[in-house]
């Protein structure tokens, strides 16, 4: 879902948090099986209530793709005690914002409020998971807005189909091969039935996380958790997850993709291991080496001196099951997108062949120590970081103790994993021409 609210009365203060080296929480889990994980923080009188539902577009079967991400939609049409519609407009006039996001492997909603509103949100969120409207009505209404999302943001975009096309190909025939927006001819094809036992199946309170962060007292805040969600049944169906690894890939992939463009471009993916290894930390900093800002390799090469490209970049989709290693460029007119794509090569060849220095390394772990504060900086980041590590790692005080992770490597192991992964045979590159050149 797109951010729906911008300038609301709470922007000033959308949850910010007082600096601090540790994130204080409880943990409960109700009978029904809801996890509940608590942050009290009195820094600013705003409080955010999260679900994060453990279900994502890889729980999806083939033929139904897109459903995660649809519910991401649906679920904001109301219930028998709150009118289609009026969900936004409820939390709007209270002063509030919020929002959801849906990946490959989780569905996350919140609401940021002023604290005296928090037992609203947990309302609100307890009517989402016991009897949101899934109807006919309904499913065809975000129907429409799922297909118009996907023609403004994929189908019209330059570029836009990158995802589709790199994930078709680094995981041909997985439940990460389709990204998690999934198909229009899927979408069409499903039937009110099918939506129907989706959220029966996934939508439940032992498939969930619910966490609150800010202004709080943790006992009056579990006393009214217990009113408003303990007696909404557990599921009883069983959850499918994926228990093995995507196949790897064999060899190299290479295609060419004619879109709307003026000016070519070179997406490379490398296939990585799953978040939460020793590997994907790792993966994370060299990211961070290539393209973290215009002092970084890729650019201050590519860009600045040998001026092949306007826009470089490289990060890491890190999921629950795998990775990909994402390496991007957008030539500077006149340039071949095989000469990008060389220049590209040659910045991944050195951190494969070359240990990086001793300055670089701790300027990468500075940068990323900025980034870790950071994102525990506002509230609904600590809610959302809190459900996140609980759920993926089943363990929430990740969120005090990950960067450790970060500072046990070292730039000799920076260069293992870069000759381990970052290698022609185990990626997908895809040469984006305009269709003029077809």
């Amino acid at each position: 879902m797109k951010k729906l609210f911008t300038g609301l009365l709470i922007t000033g203060t959308l949850g910010w948090s007082t600096a601090q080296t540790n994130i204080e929480f409880e943990e409960h889990t109700l009978d029904n099986g809801l996890h509940v994980i608590l942050h009290e923080d009195h820094s600013t009188p705003i409080v955010a209530v999260s679900v994060l539902y453990h279900v994502g577009s890889k729980n999806e079967v083939e033929g139904r793709t897109g459903f995660a991400h649809f519910f991401e939609h649906l679920m904001f049409e109301g219930s028998p005690n709150i009118e289609r519609g009026e969900y936004m407009k409820i939390v709007q006039a209270n002063g509030g914002a919020l929002n959801a996001n849906t990946s490959f492997d989780r569905t996350f909603y919140y609401e940021i409020l002023p604290s005296n509103q928090l037992e609203l949100g947990l309302w609100l969120e307890s009517e989402r998971m016991l009897q949101a409207t899934v109807d006919s009505t309904g499913v065809e209404t975000q129907r429409e807005v799922v297909k118009e999302e996907k023609r403004l943001r994929i189908d019209n975009q330059p570029y836009g189909s990158f995802q589709e096309e790199i994930f078709a190909k680094a995981f041909p025939g997985s439940y990460y091969e389709i990204p998690p927006i999934g198909t229009m001819a899927d979408l069409n094809a499903a039937e009110y039935s099918d939506f129907e036992d989706f959220y029966g199946v996934f939508y439940v309170p032992n498939n969930a996380t619910l966490s609150i962060a800010g202004d709080i007292d943790p006992d009056e805040t579990l006393e009214m958790i217990q009113k408003y969600f303990g007696g909404i049944p557990a599921g009883t169906r069983e959850i499918p997850r994926p228990t093995e690894e995507p196949p790897a890939l064999t060899q190299e992939v290479v295609d060419t993709v004619y879109d709307n463009i003026q000016l070519p471009g070179v997406f490379i993916g490398y296939r990585t291991p799953a978040q939460g290894t020793k590997e994907a930390y790792a993966l994370d900093m060299l990211s961070n080496v290539l393209s973290d800002g215009q002092s970084s390799r890729m650019y201050k090469k590519i860009v600045d001196e040998e001026q092949l490209g306007v826009a470089v970049a490289a990060f890491p989709f890190s999921f629950e099951m795998a990775g990909l290693f994402i390496n991007y460029g957008i030539v500077t007119q006149g340039v071949e997108a095989i000469a990008l794509s060389a220049a590209m090569d040659a910045e991944i060849a050195k951190v494969r062949e070359e240990k990086i220095s001793e300055d670089e390394y701790q300027k990468v772990l500075n940068q990323l120590e900025n980034d870790f504060v950071s994102s525990n900086g506002r509230m609904a980041g600590i809610a959302e970081s809190l459900a996140n590590y609980h759920v993926y790692f089943g363990d929430a005080d990740l969120i005090n103790t990950e960067i450790e992770k970060y500072r046990e490597i070292t730039p000799e192991y920076l260069q293992q994993i870069a000759k381990k992964y970052l290698v022609p045979s185990n990626r997908v590159v895809l040469y984006y021409l305009p269709k003029s050149e077809s």
